[in-house]
């Protein structure tokens, strides 16, 4: 007996800006929340990114934490507790800033974001 026909999925948001070497340079750095060095991960900030529950934002909206900040297992990792709660009083706008002045694609990201003010297709 043969399968029926599969459902088909939506297309997942195809205009994400996606950067290996971005988060690299970002999970270079320092935790951004408790100064750790073990155990690093450029993780994405979804907070004032336009994007829905199970998408990812763009790769420049990516700061360094560790793995302990970001997924777990303490209660008040990123994804445990919700963004919100977990950046109060962290000022994660100028850190996405920061990360992406230092960034060595710099100017790829610069580009991408003018071109979304503009209206323009990335």
């Amino acid at each position: 007996m043969a399968l029926p026909a599969r459902i088909p999925k939506k297309a997942k948001r195809a205009s994400r800006w996606m950067s290996k070497r971005h988060r690299t340079f970002v999970a270079g750095f320092a935790c951004c929340k408790c100064g750790s060095m073990k155990s690093v991960e450029a993780a994405h900030v979804r907070i004032g990114s336009n994007t829905g529950m199970g998408q990812k934002p763009d790769d420049w909206r990516t700061v360094s934490l560790c793995a302990a900040c970001h997924r777990g297992p303490r209660a008040d990792a990123q994804h445990s507790m919700g963004e919100r709660s977990f950046w109060a009083g962290i000022d994660y706008e100028r850190l996405i800033a920061e990360f992406t002045q230092a960034s060595p694609v710099k100017l790829e990201i610069l580009t991408v974001q003018a071109e979304r003010a503009l209206g323009i297709a990335a």
